[in-house]
């Protein structure tokens, strides 16, 4: 095969992702209005995650998997955002909960990988973990809020603090269990990412096998399969686990607030101010400018996620799977900076338009309100964020998760 053939077929892969993932989108955002009713996207959406093979593409090869480059995995997260925040959301959770199985014993990743159903996890260690009496297993109990995509997905891994049989100390990991012993509460009823349908997760003393405790934890700090490398160039083994299990997040708010900042221009364009002697706002000198700002807040938005994506390329190329404590909160600080930038973006958006952007069949508010909703999620915590950086950077220590 030529470089030329590799390189073409290569192309055409990227071409194809994104063209399902517009696809998606606009799918998604046909049934946006009744989706921010019903706290849930259709089913029709999520298949069509699905059918395009999503959920497969970071998996190990050996289970179904390809390797996609990261820019293309934000690209396409970015493109239905677009559309659509919350199924760009779900479209991400769905990709990246698929690469903790590669984590696990043989016994565990063979049941997750060829069960052929979607995944969800909250890492929040609000779990109680006990030993079981046999001596291998172990019963967890509790409640966890933010489940995002639940409704869809029949594993779900669920943080708690327990020190395993063979370690010395606690430790976080995930507990994973079938949905159908748990009780799902639908308790989602927020401002923003009404689509993700992300209910609460009950379970009351349920057996867990060892093979299925995802040990985070010992990943955070450069482990990979347990009971071998099986896939020594598996991409997600060669990079810090949470910076790629966390890149998304940028895109998915980036995507929204492209759409937002499109909204904008083509509502200037046309938009008439009846309270100023009907002047047309896109001859205005404050519309211009606002349009300048808003679109160079965007390319720097773009530029930082891009940089980003650049580190991950950087760590795969050079099997980087621990990070100093300086470089690991700075990418925390690039996450915090565009989650928060780009709220704050859309609501300048949402206030600069006016009255009419209220309006729910305009889309405007949605995606504001959606963007509040990502910029709360606590990975990206814009002053947690900004801390932890500021400490790496005098030579302490940063944020004790992210």
């Amino acid at each position: 095969m030529s470089i030329h053939t590799l390189e073409t077929q290569q192309t055409a892969n990227r071409e194809e992702l994104l063209q399902k993932a517009q696809e998606v989108g606009e799918l998604a955002e046909q049934h946006a209005l009744q989706a921010d009713i019903d706290a849930k996207l259709p089913d029709v959406v999520i298949e069509k995650i699905k059918e395009a093979g999503f959920h497969k593409l970071l998996r190990p090869k050996a289970y179904g998997g390809q390797e996609v480059d990261y820019y293309t995995f934000g690209d396409i997260i970015r493109t239905i955002a677009n559309y659509s925040v919350p199924a760009s959301w779900l479209t991400y959770f769905a990709i990246i909960h698929e690469t903790w199985p590669a984590f696990l014993p043989e016994q565990g990743r063979e049941e997750l990988y060829n069960s052929g159903s979607l995944m969800a996890d909250v890492f929040a260690p609000v779990g109680k973990v006990t030993d079981d009496p046999d001596g291998k297993g172990y019963r967890i109990s509790g409640h966890w809020n933010f489940c995002s995509g639940v409704l869809w997905c029949d594993w779900i891994a669920l943080g708690a603090v327990h020190k395993m049989r063979d370690a010395d100390e606690p430790e976080l990991s995930l507990f994973i269990v079938h949905k159908k012993d748990t009780e799902i509460i639908e308790n989602w009823d927020a401002i923003g990412l009404r689509g993700t349908g992300s209910n609460a997760v009950k379970v009351e003393d349920v057996y867990v096998e060892p093979s299925s405790v995802f040990p985070l934890s010992r990943v955070v700090k450069g482990a990979t399969a347990p009971d071998g490398n099986y896939e020594e160039d598996y991409q997600i083994f060669n990079v810090p686990y949470l910076a790629f299990f966390l890149s998304g997040f940028p895109q998915v708010a980036i995507g929204g607030l492209e759409r937002l900042v499109q909204n904008f221009k083509e509502k200037t364009k046309g938009r008439v101010r009846i309270y100023n002697k009907n002047s047309n706002e896109k001859d205005a000198g404050s519309a211009q400018r606002t349009l300048g700002e808003l679109t160079t807040q965007l390319n720097a938005l773009k530029a930082v996620a891009k940089e980003y994506m650049d580190k991950l390329h950087y760590y795969q190329e050079n099997g980087i799977r621990v990070l100093e404590e300086e470089e690991r909160e700075q990418l925390f600080a690039m996450r915090g900076y565009v989650a928060k930038t780009a709220a704050e973006t859309a609501t300048r958006v949402l206030i600069t338009l006016g009255g009419n952007s209220l309006y729910k069949d305009m889309h405007t508010e949605r995606f504001v309100r959606d963007l509040l909703a990502v910029a709360s999620h606590p990975t990206h915590l814009y002053e947690d964020a900004m801390v932890g950086y500021g400490k790496s950077i005098l030579g302490l220590d940063g944020h004790p998760m992210w």
